[in-house]
């Protein structure tokens, strides 16, 4: 969905990631600011509910896997974007390394100036609401791997659409 075609682009910059900035696109997988509910003898801080996982549509059941993302090169260009219609999904990383996150809100097709980026802490996680268009997995300097939360069951879970425009991202911001 990505690659270092010569086309003109419209530039993109990432923004740190915030449970208020990315609301419209899903929720932030993250700890900080929740009350924990101490369980199993008080040895354990449970963070309870943390994202809502909506994959009951069209006969759906939840499924859990593991992703190992290799790292992009900047810039990067962003060629196109995928939305999941059936369900939402959910990226929560294991390595601790900060990934990109690419988003623009649910629709017949992103709008050409909605595209957002977003970095998280290498702590965060996400889960796309359905529908929510977004990049593929993003990770830059070393190998990552997730846990991902989403759809299995029968129906076409993935639409894909090719921007008029590539976006480019030349640079990340230190946090």
């Amino acid at each position: 969905m990505s690659h270092s075609s010569e086309a003109p682009c419209r530039p993109l910059t990432a923004e740190p990631l915030t449970a208020a900035a990315f609301a419209p696109f899903g929720d932030v997988i993250d700890s900080s600011g929740h009350a924990p509910i101490l369980i199993n003898g008080g040895m354990t801080e449970r963070f309870h509910d943390l994202a809502r996982v909506d994959v009951a549509a069209g006969g759906g059941r939840p499924l859990i896997s593991l992703f190992h993302a290799r790292p992009y090169a900047l810039p990067l260009r962003v060629l196109a974007l995928e939305r999941h219609p059936l369900g939402s999904q959910a990226f929560v990383p294991l390595d601790g390394q900060a990934f990109l996150v690419i988003v623009a809100p649910a629709g017949e097709a992103p709008a050409a100036g909605a595209v957002r980026a977003f970095l998280t802490d290498g702590r965060q996680g996400v889960n796309y609401h359905r529908g929510v268009w977004h990049h593929s997995l993003v990770v830059f300097d070393q190998p990552s791997r997730f846990v991902v939360v989403d759809r299995g069951g029968p129906g076409d879970n993935c639409d894909l659409f090719t921007l008029a425009t590539p976006l480019e991202l030349r640079a990340i911001a230190a946090g």
